[in-house]
């Protein structure tokens, strides 16, 4: 497939990296590229950022046949710029895209796309400590069709914002609230699909969470209320003695591409890490006898959040007096040097694009 590209009359002006949010800014161009049953995916094409044209009955409005992603670009102390795990990020694209009845695209055309469309947008990745150009692939049912029924056409489309670094007041934990009043998924749902609804459900919970003076809410599975699954945006790890703890992967929890990466950094330094069950009571009783030593979420917006205080019911735990402890700083510390090519990769999980 060839990629078209259309150029902008007049482009906009950039933000001063010291100033920038998250997901508010975009770039000058987008790609674009358009599904049919009888072309297949065609018509890649890199433009201008611009609004996308539906009819008032796209089905993706109305039934939420859709799915994204979410990485990142980083620029180097030297000037390059690089993709962390970016191969992993469009497998689980097209993971979520069998789940969801839509067309699965070719993985290595897209991120060549991805990158031509990063190269093109290079003056739109900021140098300032932490700070990354954000990425989100993103495709949506388009059929103008009122029936519950997968759609026959969609739209992939990647927009870039850049973005700042998301610790401006340093590394500092968080605190998180479980919730038993509502369920973000259930195995044999959607829940390890990345998908819109997914997303959606969490709102009201966070914003209890939040009236609460909590920063997340720790979700637990939605049949037994029973088992610690992930944070709203983020998979979570427990340090338990010298054990490093991850919920598995059970259908209902996001494979998440930086908890892959802590799992494997894990292995690749023979430390201890067990992807396993573990209930809320399990946690509470670590924390009890001492043994539960730091709690850190894991995630592409933040890489490693460490936790500080997480609140059940009428208890509330203080983990390492709200202290980062050693774990997080070092997979943290691990993970940012890669991705901003500070530090060796061993893995061999950077990809450049210049």
């Amino acid at each position: 497939m060839e990629l078209a590209m259309t150029t902008s009359e007049k482009l906009r002006s950039k933000p001063d990296d010291t100033s920038l949010g998250f997901g508010t800014i975009f770039t000058d161009y987008m790609f674009n590229m358009d599904y049919a049953p009888d072309k297949g995916w065609h018509s890649a094409r890199i433009e201008p950022y611009a609004s996308i044209e539906m009819d008032p009955a796209t089905m993706f409005l109305h039934y939420g046949q859709g799915v994204f992603e979410g990485l990142k670009a980083y620029r180097t102390e030297s000037g390059h710029i690089q993709l962390f795990r970016p191969q992993e990020n469009l497998k689980r694209l097209n993971r979520s895209c069998r789940r969801l009845c839509i067309p699965e695209v070719d993985e290595d055309f897209v991120l060549d796309a991805m990158k031509h469309l990063i190269e093109i947008e290079k003056g739109w990745v900021p140098s300032a400590p932490e700070t990354s150009l954000y990425i989100r692939p993103t495709i949506i049912a388009m059929d103008p069709f009122l029936g519950v029924r997968a759609s026959y056409t969609y739209r992939l489309f990647i927009i870039l914002s850049p973005v700042g670094a998301y610790y401006p007041e340093g590394f500092n934990p968080v605190k998180i609230l479980v919730t038993s009043d509502y369920v973000r998924a259930v195995r044999g749902g959607v829940g390890e699909a990345k998908t819109p609804a997914n997303y959606a459900a969490s709102l009201m919970a966070g914003e209890d969470a939040h009236d609460a003076g909590y920063t997340q809410v720790l979700w637990l599975d939605g049949v037994e209320q029973k088992y610690l699954e992930e944070v709203g945006s983020m998979n979570i790890f427990f340090v338990i003695d010298d054990e490093i703890i991850t919920p598995e992967l059970n259908g209902s929890i996001l494979p998440g591409i930086t908890r892959m990466s802590v799992v494997e950094l894990a292995k690749h330094w023979n430390e201890k890490v067990s992807e396993r069950k573990i209930s809320i009571d399990e946690l509470i009783q670590a924390h009890a006898s001492g043994s539960l030593k730091e709690v850190f979420g894991a995630g592409t917006a933040a890489v490693i959040s460490p936790v500080g205080q997480i609140k059940y019911g009428d208890q509330v735990i203080t983990i390492n007096d709200n202290q980062t402890g050693p774990v997080a700083q070092k997979y943290y510390k691990a993970i940012t040097d890669i991705q901003y090519g500070k530090a060796e990769d061993p893995m061999e999980w950077i990809v450049p694009v210049i």
